[in-house]
């Protein structure tokens, strides 16, 4: 997991300015709200809420990140009311919670939007219950949130908006074998009852932290597709708790709630969070623990046994979840992994063919946003093919076979990674040859993704090439390769334990 996390590729390092940016931009979110006279809890509000803005608002253009965090108040105000003003009715509240929830998944059917939308609303009903919020607080959180909003909008969108550099990377849209309405349907009605169970449980471990479990129910079930990814994930939840409370607490205790020391290492979980995000889950949910922990102490209400209840909480939540993708209109793993497979294929080509264009001169030519999106929908693939690839998976042809799949489709991407660097050199020229691997590539792609295509026609040979002087060539060679060896985990006998054909 170390590994994975620190020598992960960057591409253009976002990861690294995404980390960083949100450092800055919490932090002087947290600092106006200071400076404005609010209160711990009214500046925490307002960490959060700019730590939700910078962190769930992924729309593909600037613009329309812009006008999402624009409307996160719209949202997120009266659900902060209708939390608060359900303090004293725990029945009620709850029944509210889990509609907010219910709805908040549903939102995904309007695309990142709705599903920012529906995070921050979720959130702010979370938010409350963790800081017992009342209705006297109210207009001090609104003016906390609003001015944290704006200071990290500040941040964002002028002082340091490296997107505006960059051509916009395409999303990859879900891939559910249905429609997109009938699938966040599905996932609605799966997360409110995951959350029910959560909520139950949750209450039974205790009547003042309950709303762990439910925020944990919450968390697994986004950005998951299938019962073997929530499986991973909810596992992996339970996993980065369980790493983060002893180094926590060996970290915020000795701090005794000091505010300088305590805002450092908020801070440090701030970049963890952003930094890892996209690599490892785990260390999300560590990165995640190690700043509760150290707001926790700013309240002055840490001690081992609150972090422990929060790991049992974080259990009761997972397995809520899990329960839910099993037994409420689950959708299997095999449904989806295939089709993120043939994207990524079809991406490579695409990157490939847009880097040869490059070279051949082309001014309009650029596979950088292309190579961001093979980033993601490579990051798919794995979320996808989790469930096989996990240790703990009894089925060992299979996840021999998806760890092959994932190497090879790392390979192609280092490879088409190498092409675009070699391409970006104004000195490099273009090789007839290069157009004729090029075409190799596109067909050995077409083997691939193409399901009607005899099994002889799928499974051409590994091919053969003198070495290579010309570093684009290179490229190109070791990207055939890879292909042509994808062949075998791909379009073997479909009765064979297999990751699916």
């Amino acid at each position: 997991m170390l590994k994975r996390m620190f020598v992960s590729p960057d591409p253009g390092r976002l990861r690294l300015r995404s980390g960083v940016r949100a450092v800055l931009g919490i932090g002087l979110a947290v600092a106006v709200c200071g400076l404005a006279g609010h209160s711990l809890v009214a500046a925490i509000t307002g960490g959060l809420a700019a730590l939700l803005a910078l962190f769930t608002v992924l729309d593909t253009t600037v613009r329309a990140q812009a006008i999402t965090t624009a409307l996160l108040p719209a949202v997120g105000f009266p659900v902060l009311a209708l939390a608060a003003g359900l303090h004293d009715h725990p029945r009620v509240r709850d029944v509210a919670f889990l509609a907010v929830m219910g709805l908040g998944v549903y939102a995904r059917r309007w695309g990142p939007r709705g599903h920012s939308l529906g995070v921050f609303a979720f959130m702010a009903f979370f938010t409350t219950q963790f800081l017992h919020t009342l209705p006297g607080q109210l207009p001090e959180l609104y003016s906390a949130v609003a001015l944290s909003l704006l200071a990290s909008s500040t941040v964002r969108f002028g002082l340091w908006c490296y997107e505006r550099r960059r051509s916009p990377a395409a999303v990859p849209a879900p891939v559910t074998g249905e429609g997109l309405a009938r699938a966040t349907t599905r996932q609605a009605i799966q997360a409110t009852a995951g959350g029910a169970l959560a909520l139950a449980a949750g209450l039974l471990l205790s009547e003042q932290r309950w709303y762990w479990a439910v925020g944990a129910t919450w968390w697994v079930f986004v950005n998951t597709a299938s019962r073997g990814e929530t499986l991973v994930r909810g596992f992996r939840r339970i996993l980065g708790t369980l790493i983060g409370i002893p180094i926590g607490l060996a970290a915020v205790v000795p701090l005794h709630g000091a505010a300088v020391p305590s805002a450092i290492l908020v801070a440090i979980g701030v970049f963890g969070i952003f930094y890892t995000a996209a690599v490892s889950y785990t260390w999300m949910v560590f990165s995640v623990t190690l700043m509760a922990g150290a707001l926790y102490g700013l309240l002055g209400v840490l001690d081992p046994a609150l972090l422990v209840l929060r790991l049992t909480e974080t259990a009761a939540g997972a397995l809520g979840a899990m329960l839910a993708v099993l037994l409420v209109l689950p959708v299997t793993t095999h449904a989806t992994t295939d089709a993120w497979i043939q994207r990524a294929l079809r991406c490579v080509h695409t990157c490939t063919a847009e880097a040869a264009a490059r070279l051949s001169g082309s001014p309009t030519a650029d596979p950088a946003p292309r190579i961001a999106e093979l980033e993601a929908l490579l990051g798919r693939v794995r979320l996808s093919l989790a469930p096989l690839v996990h240790p703990l998976s009894p089925l060992r042809a299979r996840r021999a076979r998806a760890r092959q799949v994932v190497a090879l489709l790392d390979t192609c991407a280092r490879e088409v990674r190498g092409l675009a660097s070699v391409a970006a050199d104004p000195e490099a020229s273009h090789d007839a040859r290069l157009a004729a691997a090029c075409w190799r590539v596109e067909a050995a792609v077409e083997a691939l993704t193409a399901p009607d295509l005899p099994q002889r026609a799928c499974s051409p040979g590994i091919p053969s090439h003198p070495a290579a002087a010309e570093p684009a060539l290179a490229h190109l060679h070791g990207l055939e390769r890879a292909l042509a060896e994808l062949a075998a985990p791909l379009r073997s006998d479909p009765r064979a334990p297999l990751i699916g054909v």
